[in-house]
């Protein structure tokens, strides 16, 4: 499935380039508040998490393939929308479409990979694609890093230009990608099943607590390095590319591991360990003054924290596909990576007021949701188990207790 993999490094790229630079754009360029713009990705986020569910809905009915490629283009359409905004408005109704479109590509993807790949590959397949996009928002950091060095509106807008072409590459490549049958909705069923599936619903929800980690190199550990630690500021960009190289050379190794819920189960389990321990050691930096010790124990923390947000990765792959029924996989997944436009919604107001505010009271608390997530998914997982059919099953052994 090299064409899956190639569309999925092309749009990470136009990912890449959008995130470094568009909040700078619009407060620069367009004149907006921070704060305004804070408002409309989150009202963006929140929008896009509910359309997910719907669009991956379609993918069921009407085909993933065709939705996904139909989405990847309104995504750059709404990414060139951006070009035309100049009030608070404009930008909060922009922010909606493009989540909307970004939360539902997601989704009809996923479908079109459970579709295509056999189930004992699903994971190590999307753990391959998960590398190709960390190795693509590096790629596109890198070009939105040069519009910020320029800092011209010409160069700003460049920068979206690339998006939205990058979006309708990632379209044209889909295209060639085999296509993968709908399913039509049986009478009497339920429009959106996924809806009703309490279990379903409480493992997504243990994910998005898991998917809390995803602000902390974006946004709080930079803010925490330069008000709480002696640790010089440029450290920020040695644990980001840590972070990134690590994720391009060992999740597909570390997804390997993951054989059916069992194994699944168990790696989500380490990965709150992991992430809590993590939590423990940067509260640590803030103690003393020598700046060497702290990028110590920040590095130490930044590569414990990379590990289990691996781990969690992969076992989180294997319970959102394997828990999803056939014909469904759409649906299910947009409700499985709400998780991710969540996190991305209300992830930054609660860790820097939980972190920031808190301090090391707030760095164990955030890491104690992430280990009672970690703990709870395999009893949710049982749980979800038990209100499958055998035959959907067969495939993966008994979680342990």
């Amino acid at each position: 499935m090299k064409r899956l993999t190639s569309a999925q490094l092309i749009s990470s790229v136009g990912d890449g380039a959008y995130y470094v630079s568009s909040a700078l754009y619009f407060t620069l360029i367009v004149g907006l508040s921070p704060a305004q713009v804070g408002l409309g990705l989150t009202v963006g986020w929140a929008v896009g998490s509910v359309a997910g569910v719907a669009l991956g809905q379609l993918a069921d009915r009407r085909g993933p393939k065709g939705t996904a490629v139909l989405l990847a283009l309104g995504t750059a359409g709404s990414v060139t929308a951006f070009l035309f905004v100049d009030s608070v408005y404009a930008f909060v109704i922009a922010a909606c479409v493009y989540a909307c479109f970004q939360c539902g590509l997601g989704a009809a993807r996923q479908a079109l990979l459970a579709g295509l790949i056999d189930p004992a590959g699903r994971t190590t397949f999307r753990a391959r694609l998960q590398a190709m996009s960390n190795a693509g928002i590096a790629i596109g950091a890198a070009l939105g890093g040069i519009a910020l060095a320029i800092g011209t509106r010409e160069a700003f807008l460049t920068v979206f230009v690339v998006d939205a072409l990058a979006f309708v590459a990632a379209a044209i490549v889909l295209r060639k990608v085999p296509s993968v049958a709908p399913v039509p909705m049986r009478a009497g069923e339920p429009s959106v099943a996924v809806l009703r599936d309490r279990p379903y619903a409480l493992l997504a929800l243990l994910n998005m607590i898991m998917l809390l980690y995803m602000p902390l190199f974006s946004l709080v550990l930079p803010l925490w390095i330069s008000t709480r630690t002696a640790a010089p500021s440029w450290l920020v960009s040695a644990m980001l590319v840590l972070n990134t190289a690590s994720v391009v050379v060992f999740q597909v190794r570390v997804a390997r591991g993951v054989t059916g819920l069992r194994g699944a189960s168990r790696y989500v389990r380490h990965a709150g360990l992991l992430l809590f321990v993590s939590c423990l050691i940067f509260s640590f930096s803030a103690m003393g003054d020598s700046a060497w010790a702290a990028a110590l124990v920040l590095l130490a923390g930044a590569a414990l924290q990379v590990v289990g947000e691996m781990a969690q990765a992969a076992g989180s792959w294997e319970i959102g596909f394997g828990l999803a029924p056939d014909g469904k996989q759409g649906q299910y997944q947009g409700l499985f990576g709400a998780g991710t436009a969540i996190a991305r919604m209300l992830g930054p107001v609660l860790l820097t007021g939980l972190i920031l505010v808190g301090g090391t009271a707030g760095w164990i608390v955030l890491g104690g949701l992430f280990l009672l997530a970690g703990t709870l998914t395999a009893p949710a997982v049982r749980w979800a188990e038990r209100t499958r059919p055998d035959a959907a099953l067969e495939v993966s052994p008994p979680v342990p207790a």
